[in-house]
């Protein structure tokens, strides 16, 4: 379990309105959960499921932008490794990685 998912991040997370997942995300209780929270989900159907539900097309294929963001982001050891024990540090160097890509 993360830092993030116990609770412990002093960081503000910031406000979401869709969140796109690949089918594995895809779950009764994830998509109820999303939806409590105000959070539209943009996650196709598994192959298995008796019912399809309905996703935003358009949006899934724009999914691929975000994961070639975190595929660069991995390039940088510091940050794939995660060196820094203080979440506020390891924050600024993903920060940092981000600018650097994004200047590059």
């Amino acid at each position: 379990m993360t830092i993030l998912a116990r609770g412990r991040c002093s960081v503000a997370c910031p406000k979401v309105d869709w969140l796109l997942g690949h089918r594995g995300y895809d779950a009764d209780w994830f998509r109820e959960a999303l939806q409590d929270k105000g959070i539209r989900a943009c996650i196709p159907s598994r192959t298995q499921r008796k019912t399809s539900v309905k996703y935003d097309r358009r949006r899934y294929k724009r999914r691929n932008r975000i994961e070639f963001v975190f595929g660069k982001l991995k390039d940088w050891r510091r940050v794939a490794t995660r060196y820094d024990r203080c979440l506020k540090v390891f924050i600024s160097a993903i920060a940092l990685a981000a600018v650097v890509i994004y200047w590059l």
